[in-house]
C-alpha cells in the first residue's frame, strides 16, 4: 500500500518537530517537507504534490482563508487539517467553507491529532472536540463578548472602571497614546459603545469579563514588595487555555494571583512588574517560541519558578525547557487540578 506523502506547514520550528514525532506512530505515514511560511509552502505544494497537508493558519505572508480556496481549487485530492491555538468560531467556519478537512486545536491530546488524521484520509471530517460544542451551541451566555474581546481589550476595559486617563493607561500598558486611542476606538466597537461612560456601564453588566484584571493587576510603578505572596504568571497565546489554566490554580491555590500575557512582551513586560514567584509558559507563542521567552523572564526576574507546557512533549522540548531554567516540563492535557496543585507545591518546596 503506498505510504501518505505529508507535508508539515507551521512557522515554529519546534511545533513542526512535534508534529513529525506524533506522527511517527501511524503506519503509511512519509513526511516529505516541512515549511514555515506561505511563499514557502505554495511552492512545496507545487513541488512534492503531497497527499495530506497539516496546516498552522498563522504564518508569515500567509492568509488562510485565500489559501485554501486556491489549494482546493488546484490539488482538489488534497487533504487539509488545519493544527491551530485559534478557536475563534467565525474563523473556524470560514476555513471549513473554505474546504479544509479538519480543524483541529494545538492543546488537545496527541491520540487526538492522531484520530484525526486517520479520520480524513478515510474520507471524513475532524472537528476539535471543544470546537464542536461552540458551534452547536446557537446560545451562549453572552455572545456578544463572550469570546471576542482579547486579553490586551479585557486589561483596558478594567483600566477605564478604575478612572485613568488615556495617558495613565498608556503608562501602565507601555504604549504610546496615540496606539492607546486606536486600541480603546477597537474596544467600544466590540462591546458596542460610544463613550468611556457607556463602557463603564457595559463593564459593570459584565463583571466576568474582569475577572483576572482586580486588585491584582499593577500600575507601573508600584514595587514588587506590594504583589500578593502567590504570583503566578500564565504565557500563553490561546485564551480558553489561560482561562482552564486560571481556573485549575485559583480552585487548588485560592491565595494566588493571576497574571496573563499572551506574547512574549506582555509576558516580560509582566514579569518585571510582578516579579511572580511562578510562570507556566506554552513552548509555543505567536511571536517567539515559549524557551526563549523562558530565558526573558528568568532575566528580569531571576527567582521566577518557570514551568513550560506543551500540547506536544516530546523529549527535545523537555530538553531546551530544563536547559533554560525551567523546573518542570508538562503535557498541556495531563493538567488537571491534582497535577496543578503538586506541580505548584514542588516547585514552591512545599
Amino acid at each position: 500500500m503506498p505510504s501518505t506523502k505529508t507535508l508539515l506547514a507551521d512557522d515554529h520550528a519546534l511545533i513542526r518537530a512535534g508534529l513529525r514525532d506524533a506522527l511517527t506512530s501511524l503506519p503509511g505515514i512519509e513526511i516529505i517537507g516541512e515549511v514555515g511560511n506561505g511563499p514557502a509552502l505554495y511552492q512545496a505544494l507545487e513541488q512534492l504534490h503531497p497527499d495530506l497537508l497539516l496546516m498552522d493558519v498563522n504564518m508569515p505572508d500567509f492568509e488562510p482563508v485565500a489559501a485554501v480556496h486556491a489549494f482546493r481549487a488546484a490539488y482538489p485530492d488534497l487533504k487539509i487539517l488545519v493544527v491551530s491555538a485559534y478557536d475563534d468560531q467565525a474563523y473556524v467556519v470560514g476555513l471549513l467553507s473554505a474546504g479544509v478537512n479538519g480543524y483541529h486545536l494545538k492543546d488537545q491530546p496527541l491520540a487526538d491529532l492522531q484520530l484525526a488524521i486517520q479520520r480524513i484520509l478515510g474520507g471524513g471530517r475532524w472537528i476539535s472536540d471543544p470546537l464542536v460544542n461552540r458551534l452547536v451551541d446557537q446560545h451562549p451566555a453572552h455572545p456578544e463578548h463572550d469570546s471576542a474581546l482579547t486579553r490586551r481589550q479585557r486589561e483596558l476595559l478594567y483600566l477605564l472602571t478604575q478612572g485613568y486617563n488615556n495617558q495613565k493607561i498608556a503608562s501602565v500598558m507601555d504604549l504610546s497614546i496615540k496606539t492607546v486611542e486606536n486600541h480603546l476606538t477597537a474596544l467600544y466597537r466590540a462591546i458596542g459603545v460610544e463613550s468611556r461612560l457607556e463602557a463603564n456601564n457595559f463593564a459593570s453588566h459584565h463583571p466576568e469579563l474582569l475577572a483576572n484584571f482586580g486588585q491584582e493587576r499593577l500600575p507601573n510603578r508600584l514595587e514588587p514588595q506590594a504583589v500578593e505572596a502567590l504570583a503566578v504568571l500564565l504565557v500563553d497565546d490561546n485564551p480558553r487555555y489561560r482561562a482552564q489554566l486560571g481556573k485549575q490554580l485559583t480552585k487548588t491555590w485560592p491565595n494566588s494571583s493571576l497574571y496573563e500575557a499572551e506574547d512574549g512582551s506582555d509576558a516580560i513586560r509582566l514579569a518585571g512588574l510582578v516579579r511572580p514567584r511562578l510562570a507556566f509558559i506554552d513552548v509555543v507563542l505567536r511571536e517567539e517560541d515559549g524557551i526563549q521567552c523562558a530565558r526573558r523572564i528568568k532575566a528580569v526576574s531571576p527567582q521566577t519558578r518557570l514551568i513550560l507546557i506543551s500540547a506536544y512533549p516530546d523529549r527535545e522540548f523537555r530538553r531546551l525547557a530544563l536547559s533554560a531554567g525551567a523546573v518542570a516540563f508538562l503535557d498541556k492535557k495531563d493538567l488537571d487540578a491534582a497535577t496543578v496543585r503538586q506541580v505548584v507545591a514542588d516547585a514552591l518546596g512545599q
